[in-house]
């Protein structure tokens, strides 16, 4: 592990000259850089790099090496861990590396490594094109990808790191590489979905799909109707075609703004279950394909339509916001049967923050297509994915509302599947990264960053520990 001796014990170093912008404490623009997207995480690195080149990033982390600074990487700083910052420590801050060229005749796409989501789409969108990405926009393609990515497209086209083809890499020790099928293999492998700590991705080279019509459909229920609406969910989610994704929700009614005109005003502000089925299928058949569920029960407010990819893939945006307080447990699961419905359905009951959600989904198709041997990316086999995103705005509620999470997502635990999305993993025991991957998995991933961080550097994340992983790190 790289060593942090402290910058007391050391003479103040010059920076080096950069393509964009060096920070510390006191400049203008720090405050701003060293914000994330969750605001429970206010810390301050000694330096900030705003890398404009790979150039910029190389310099930051030789600069890091010879000052005996940790280092962390800021793609788009989404990561409810908020494991981009750290205090006293290098910020690599790739933010400033947005740009994104496509080739449509390839069906390709290259992101630089600050990407949002949204970059991506803006790209793509008029070319006809698509990559399966996540429901934020605003978040970072780099974090998505490196740990998986699931999303609205996952079931029939697979996870965003199912289209990694190609990655340009700087190591810790400042070189770059190209990992490709052919060239640093194995590094590739561990980029779709093993984590991000392996290098710093500055580029990533995806494939697209053909951006096929869509229709969105979403229906509300009274929580009364809850467990019963549940139940018919369970039992429609395995009949799916891959041409359809749903995904619930247990929230609070109309609690985003104006986003919701569509609800009557005597289901605003009450606990509810959204149930939202995407349609990618032949246009015609979209009401047909969704009818078996919706009319099972019929709900207290829906509404539906066509609507572009660029806007489905940012349709939760507004129920995200930049700054305010988040806190987020997942597990797979084997079943929902009606017990677990029950314990959902009292969870929301309990909810303290009208601003969280219980999410849920039922998963499969062409995640679970994917063999094993071509990606780091665990558990495709998971049935259904369960995840309880505590959201709140002051620090005195901090309390509570992590109590509350840790509570409901532990009332499922009786049909836990095993594993779990590194991605969602906060505050979680050393142990969990391997029990993600499991213990041959772990092992490959192990090798891999033995081969390219041998000591540690990039380790404020969930960390994957090189085979030998208390050596010393070099002199600087």
């Amino acid at each position: 592990m790289t060593a942090h001796t402290g910058r007391a014990t050391r003479p103040r170093r010059s920076v080096p000259a950069l393509d964009g912008t060096w920070l510390r404490p006191g400049n203008p623009g720090y405050e701003q850089a060293r914000r994330v997207w969750n605001g429970m995480h206010d810390r301050r690195p000694a330096h900030i790099v705003r890398c404009r080149s790979v150039a910029d990033v190389r310099r930051g982390l030789r600069f890091a090496a010879e000052a005996g600074l940790p280092v962390t990487v800021r793609g788009g700083g989404h990561n409810v861990a908020g494991t981009a910052v750290a205090d006293d420590a290098m910020l690599i801050d790739l933010s400033p590396m947005r740009g994104v060229e496509v080739d449509p005749a390839a069906r390709i796409a290259r992101a630089q490594g600050g990407c949002l989501l949204g970059d991506l789409d803006v790209a793509t969108e008029p070319h006809g094109l698509v990559c399966p990405t996540g429901i934020i926009s605003r978040t970072g393609l780099a974090g998505l990808t490196l740990g998986g990515g699931y999303g609205w497209l996952s079931r029939r086209w697979g996870l965003t790191c199912d289209h990694l083809l190609a990655a340009q890499v700087v190591l810790a020790d400042g070189s770059v590489v190209e990992a490709t099928e052919r060239d640093h293999h194995e590094l590739l492998w561990a980029l779709r979905g093993g984590g991000g700590n392996f290098g710093i991705v500055t580029r990533f080279t995806l494939r697209l799909r053909p951006a096929v019509p869509v229709h969105r459909r979403t229906a509300v229920y009274e929580l009364a109707d809850a467990e019963t609406a549940l139940a018919h969910y369970r039992a429609f989610s395995g009949e799916l075609s891959a041409d359809l994704h749903v995904a619930g929700a247990l929230k609070v009614a109309g609690q985003y703004g104006g986003h919701e005109t569509w609800l009557p005003d005597e289901l605003r502000g009450r606990p509810a279950l959204y149930l939202t089925a995407v349609w990618f299928g032949a246009p015609g058949r979209a009401e047909a394909a969704s009818e078996p569920l919706f009319a099972a029960l019929r709900p207290a407010a829906s509404t539906g339509g066509e609507l572009s990819h660029r806007r489905l893939q940012s349709g939760g945006d507004h129920e995200r916001p930049d700054g305010n307080r988040y806190f987020t447990k997942t597990r797979y699961l084997t079943d929902i049967p009606p017990q677990a419905n029950v314990e959902m359905a009292d969870s929301l009951a309990a909810m303290p923050s009208p601003l969280s959600s219980i999410n849920f989904e039922y998963l499969r198709g062409a995640i679970a297509d994917v063999p094993d041997e071509d990606s780091a990316f665990p558990n495709r086999d998971a049935p259904f994915i369960h995840t309880v995103s505590a959201q709140w705005t002051g620090p005195q509620e901090d309390a509570g509302n992590i109590a509350w999470t840790r509570r409901s997502v532990e009332r499922l635990d009786p049909w836990s599947h095993t594993g779990g999305y590194v991605n969602y993993l906060v505050d979680e025991p050393a142990d969990k990264v391997r029990e993600v991957y499991g213990d041959a998995r772990y092992r490959r991933l192990a090798a891999v960053k033995e081969t390219y961080d041998p000591h540690n550097v990039l380790h404020h994340n969930q960390n994957i520990r090189p085979v030998t992983a208390d050596r010393p790190a070099p002199p600087a």
